[in-house]
């Protein structure tokens, strides 16, 4: 009996120093698990403990373990690595300063990145707004060019009416009454405007006919320049009416 308990012993010595040569993994599996599947060469693992502050349940803990592992599997074509909630190997993760600094790093990170954000989308408007200013420039000058062209044009039309009216005051100055004359005999009627025009000629003609001189009244029948007289609506003034009691 002896013997044959020696003998198992050896072999199972023998196979543990087998498996620990060719697959070392296998030494942090548990001895009840390598007895019971020898031929099993996967290192069984499984997730102990989760600090909350992780921000993660154990549920993705394990979903990110077996992701891990499958990089393994799809590298080599084999598989490594097997979740076992009873295995020896266990995987823990505790929080300490090394992943608070790492959420620092990150926080301040971020705050970073959000800062670059804001600097680009005010570069952007600014570009935007010295876009915007250069065509204003633009239209600006354009409109200082038109409003210069306007101006050309209308200082030279301004020059122009003076210059007309320059002329019409030299050529039509207000005029004697020589577009109509008496000569003691017969009224002759030289020029007229209008028929209010020709009617106070014939008036002031009248006045000669009737032996009146002239007056210096300018708004009166008798002034000798037809310039402030009332056309339409004219009425003798008191020096039309003195010069015919004068007579």
């Amino acid at each position: 009996m002896r013997p044959l308990i020696l003998i198992v012993l050896l072999l199972f010595a023998a196979m543990l120093w087998y498996q620990n040569q060719q697959h070392p993994q296998l030494q942090h599996n548990s001895l009840l698990t390598r007895i019971q599947a020898p031929l099993d060469t996967r290192l069984r693992y499984r997730i102990a403990e989760v600090d909350p502050r992780f921000g993660l349940s154990h549920a993705e803990v394990v979903q990110l373990a077996q992701q891990a592992t499958q990089i393994w599997t799809e590298g080599t074509g084999q598989d490594y690595f097997v979740y076992d909630p009873q295995a020896r190997l266990a995987i823990r993760l505790i929080y300490d300063e090394r992943q608070y600094e790492s959420e620092q790093r990150r926080l301040q990170m971020g705050q970073i990145e959000q800062q670059q954000q804001h600097w680009e989308h005010q570069q952007t408007q600014v570009q935007t707004v010295k876009q915007q200013i250069q065509q204003l420039n633009q239209q600006l000058a354009f409109k200082n060019a038109q409003l210069q062209q306007q101006l050309n044009a209308y200082n030279q039309l301004n020059q122009s009416i003076d210059a007309s009216v320059q002329q019409f005051n030299q050529r039509f100055q207000p005029r004697l009454f020589d577009k109509g004359s008496f000569d003691g005999k017969s009224i002759r009627i030289y020029e007229f405007q209008s028929a209010a025009d020709l009617r106070l000629t014939f008036a002031h003609e009248f006045g000669h006919a009737l032996g009146l001189g002239h007056t210096h009244d300018p708004h009166a029948l008798m002034h000798p320049l037809m310039q402030e007289q009332n056309l339409d609506h004219f009425q003798l003034t008191a020096a039309d009416l003195a010069l015919l009691q004068q007579r």
